[in-house]
């Protein structure tokens, strides 16, 4: 009889019930199939009794398997307990070193064991019984038996060396996007404080007294902002408090010349994005469609629910797009939106910069992006 090979991986077995019977299920659902594939081909070669074969078959075939498969995590976690510290390839294979004998072992004991227990079920000295086939016919079927034990367990040892390299490569492609998210917020970070202290210096040689009241909000403003900004994410409450801030300060400065308006549904409140997504976005409106313009204009800032995705906006009535003066910005802020867009959610998440399309004119930035489930 052949043993059931193990075709997958299956998870390692805890000690609850639940993970033990799945454990067992997932041994069944791989040894089954073949052993009674076996079972067929000894019936047709030796002119029918498939059930006595199919039973010698299973009780054979998954007292190898569950044999070896007992064995390989037995002897994995008799290792890590030994050596806590140590850096196995996988922690549920003790490597070749321990798995050959052990199968080899598990071969030939679980043959003699499953031909006895096929024997119970059967009765001893029936025609299928294996045992019954003499020395030389013993010593060959046993051998093949440890063949497809070694390919089988040979087979898994591949399987489980891919994965391990392929969760490799992606914990490594995970820490790159992390590195690169973090250099994109480092430079965007001093972009908007230099900015917002550009627009301070302005308003310093116009109107001091209004240049004090803007730098007393600044200060809370860079507070809040920067201690928002060291979090991988906050709720959307959080980024529209940021933004309102932030254009609270330019209304110091601007004066009548800049309105706004902020549309936020109570249920998307806590939706969790990224900090400073909408800062440049805001930050290019004003430079770049409102504060060319001579009597200014209103700045939108929206979000809705797209069925699974989140869609932000930004909206200026100001002078469109590519109406400012070439030297009016390096275009910066924009690049850190798609960047940091690419890093976290590659193609799931789409930027647009279009013209508004309706008679008020000026321009509309778009961001979706999937929305992120929120821990209870």
């Amino acid at each position: 009889m052949l043993p059931a090979p193990t075709m997958l991986p299956p998870p390692a077995p805890s000690l609850s019930p639940a993970s033990v019977a799945v454990w067992i299920w997932h041994e069944l659902r791989l040894g089954l199939p073949l052993c009674t594939a076996v079972a067929l081909a000894l019936s047709l070669a030796a002119g029918g009794q498939f059930l006595a074969h199919l039973i010698y078959s299973l009780c054979i075939g998954l007292s190898i398997q569950f044999a070896i498969e007992a064995g390989r995590y037995g002897i994995a976690a008799w290792r890590r307990r030994r050596d806590p510290g140590g850096t196995e390839a996988n922690p549920h294979w003790p490597g070749w070193g321990w798995m050959a004998p052990w199968v080899v072992l598990s071969t030939v004991g679980g043959y003699l064991f499953g031909a006895y227990l096929g024997g119970l079920l059967i009765g001893a000295g029936h025609r299928a019984d294996p045992l019954s086939a003499g020395p030389r016919g013993l010593a060959a079927v046993m051998l093949m038996s440890l063949g497809v034990a070694v390919a089988a367990t040979y087979f898994f040892y591949s399987r489980v060396r891919l994965a391990t390299t392929e969760a490799r490569a992606e914990a490594t492609r995970r820490a790159a996007a992390e590195t690169q998210l973090m250099l994109l917020q480092s430079q965007l970070e001093p972009h908007m404080l230099f900015n917002t202290l550009a627009n301070l210096r302005v308003l310093i040689g116009i109107d001091p007294a209004r240049a004090q009241a803007m730098l007393d909000r600044l200060i809370g403003f860079l507070r809040a902002t920067l201690e928002a900004s060291r979090a991988g994410a906050h709720p959307l409450r959080a980024e529209f408090d940021r933004v309102a801030d932030y254009l609270a300060l330019m209304q110091v400065r601007m004066g009548p010349r800049l309105a706004v308006r902020i549309d936020l549904p109570d249920d998307l409140r806590d939706l969790p994005v990224p900090p400073l997504l909408l800062q440049p976005l805001v930050e290019n409106c004003i430079q770049h469609g409102l504060e060319p313009k001579l009597e200014g204009g209103r700045i939108e800032l929206g979000a809705r629910r797209l069925g699974d995705r989140l869609q932000l906006t930004v909206r200026d009535t100001g002078i469109g797009l590519g109406q400012a003066p070439a030297s009016a910005g390096t275009g910066f802020g924009l690049a850190q939106v798609r960047e940091r867009l690419a890093a976290l959610f590659g193609e799931r998440a789409t930027f647009v910069l279009e013209a508004a399309a309706d008679a008020e004119g000026g321009s509309r930035a778009r961001i979706e992006l999937p929305i992120a489930r929120t821990s209870t």
